[in-house]
């Protein structure tokens, strides 16, 4: 299974709290805005990490922090555009490079134990980043954000489950369909149209009736996408409801309390070795701490939409690396279709502007 620090975020996807940071060079791109991003709603607490949304109050003093000084995004200095580009690149590496070393984990824990120890890891690192107030969340606020605790285990069970059937590139180019659709739905303009027809005929080519086709593998993908795309709607309503990030953090500590009687049964039905926990916690480091704030850093650096452009790689970033990591091979229809996937994603978002 990632939030800019702008101060002109829609009061929609407000907290209701009264945060107020300077703007960015993210942010006062326009056209660039986070809502146009596939996927940036995706990643916990993106909507209502502290200080992301804006709120009545003045402005602090650009001139007391340099780094809150307004530039224009075609004059960034090289050395912030680098780190931004790098940071990408290691955060789209580290997610994927977690799932395939999940996997060797698989023969002795299962994805679901695998799963298990990585939403405990997520939960460790949303708690502390979030730190939810528990008792003061009414249960008006606890419905979305219990909703998001049982979407957010099953997205990375059906994940996990998907890659040990169809393997890595597969399975994330099938649930990044999610964001995708997220995406192409909002919109009424014809690429757009375009573009899911693209998305669309790949998805075809890729599910096409063959003997070596394992359709429960390829319909786990798709579950994940359709998971993805209703994480992305119940991090909004619960970024409306809970202040700060203490709702994703609260969902991420709960579908870990849901999968700890998990963890039990799997240890006790088949001990785990001492080299499956540590595939199973490096998993969970790598695909979600290590993503989740290098995306904070990321995207105080470069613009929302190039931030986008680059999500678009990951489905080849997975291949490549179960390619190279795995030893999954891909056949050229199978590389044409994830590469007709990643294409509409990025004609969606460089005709965007437009």
């Amino acid at each position: 299974m990632r939030p800019a620090p702008a101060s002109r975020i829609a009061a929609a996807r407000s907290t209701g709290t009264a945060h107020r940071i300077p703007s960015t060079p993210a942010d006062s791109d326009p056209g660039s805005g986070l809502d146009s991003v596939p996927g940036l709603d995706s990643v916990p607490g993106l909507d209502s990490v502290p200080g992301l949304d804006s709120g009545p109050g003045p402005s602090p003093d650009p001139a007391s922090d340099p780094d809150q000084q307004p530039t224009d995004p075609g004059h960034q200095p090289t050395a912030r555009r680098f780190a931004g580009v790098a940071t990408m690149i290691g955060s789209g590496l580290s997610n994927q490079t977690g799932a395939a070393i999940g996997s060797h984990a698989f023969p002795v824990l299962g994805p679901i134990g695998v799963v298990a120890v990585r939403q405990y890891v997520a939960a460790i690192v949303l708690l502390a980043v979030g730190r939810p107030r528990l008792r003061s969340i009414t249960w008006w606020q606890w419905r979305p954000v219990v909703a998001l605790a049982v979407v957010f285990g099953t997205m990375n069970l059906s994940l996990y489950t998907a890659i040990d059937r169809i393997g890595l590139g597969l399975a994330v180019t099938l649930e990044f369909l999610g964001p995708l659709c997220i995406a192409l739905a909002a919109s009424r303009r014809r690429a757009d149209a375009c573009c899911a027809l693209v998305a669309a005929a790949a998805v075809v080519t890729l599910m096409r009736p063959r003997p070596s086709a394992d359709y429960l593998g390829m319909g786990l993908g798709l579950l994940a996408a359709v998971c993805w795309a209703s994480y992305i709607l119940l991090n909004r309503t619960v970024g409306r409801r809970v202040p700060g990030a203490q709702g994703s953090a609260a969902a991420a500590g709960l579908s870990a309390l849901m999968f700890l009687p998990v963890g039990i049964a799997v240890a006790v039905h088949q001990p785990p070795t001492a080299s499956a926990v540590a595939y199973a916690v490096t998993a969970g480091v790598l695909s979600s701490a290590v993503p989740y704030l290098a995306d904070l850093f990321t995207l105080r650096r470069v613009p929302a939409q190039a931030f986008g452009l680059f999500m678009s790689v990951n489905p080849v970033l997975a291949a490549l690396v179960g390619w190279v990591g795995l030893g999954q091979n891909l056949g050229w229809t199978e590389w044409t279709s994830i590469g007709a996937i990643v294409a509409a994603n990025t004609l969606s978002i460089l005709t965007r502007r437009g």
